[in-house]
């Protein structure tokens, strides 16, 4: 058996811009720490938006802090839901992806591009990589072990920085479909 990994869910959620959070939420507004996420100086803020397609429209919560891009993280059934169509993509790479609007109390924000479902991905640190003998970038599969519901997940990113803790996310529609529950570990398998 290999050395094994927290899976974590990673709900629909939305990063913004400074200048997108104060058109949402008003001039010198400054997102409120919910809880403090895995991954070192990442957290759920209690700010939310309405995340509006041409059929419906979610609420999502706002992850800290801003960065410089905004970016809508959606499963493909969420998607589904508010009638976009996304590509599945690494985290940050929004070129050319599906425009949304993103609605405040304040004001909305017409994206042109952001719109994605995130590719599941392991965050490791150099040491990490080196233990598990991976490299960043490298796609490799995870087995996912549940009672009844054990999946490889296979087309898994390793992302490689010493500024990460290790963990692997899923979308909530792969956590479903493996029955993850509150404290999932996987494990690389050949």
């Amino acid at each position: 058996m290999g050395k094994k990994f927290i899976v974590e869910t990673s709900a629909r959620h939305v990063h913004v811009t400074q200048e997108t959070l104060e058109i949402l939420f008003g001039k010198g507004f400054e997102l409120e720490v919910k809880k403090m996420l895995s991954q070192p100086g990442q957290y759920a803020s209690n700010q939310k938006v309405e995340v509006v397609g041409p059929k419906a429209s979610l609420m999502c919560s706002i992850l800290g802090p801003c960065r410089n891009f905004n970016q809508v993280e959606l499963s493909l059934t969420d998607a589904r839901t508010i009638g976009i169509a996304v590509p599945v993509r690494e985290s940050g790479d929004i070129k050319g992806s599906t425009p949304v609007k993103l609605v405040g109390p304040c004001g909305s924000v017409e994206l042109e591009e952001g719109a994605i479902a995130a590719k599941r991905h392991i965050h490791m640190t150099e040491a990490d990589a080196k233990e598990f003998g991976v490299e960043n970038g490298e796609i490799v599969n995870v087995k996912v072990e549940t009672e009844g519901r054990t999946l490889i997940f296979g087309d898994t990113v390793v992302r490689v920085s010493n500024k990460f803790a290790l963990a692997m996310h899923i979308d909530t529609d792969e956590a479903n479909a493996c029955f993850s529950g509150k404290e999932q570990y996987g494990e690389i398998v050949k």
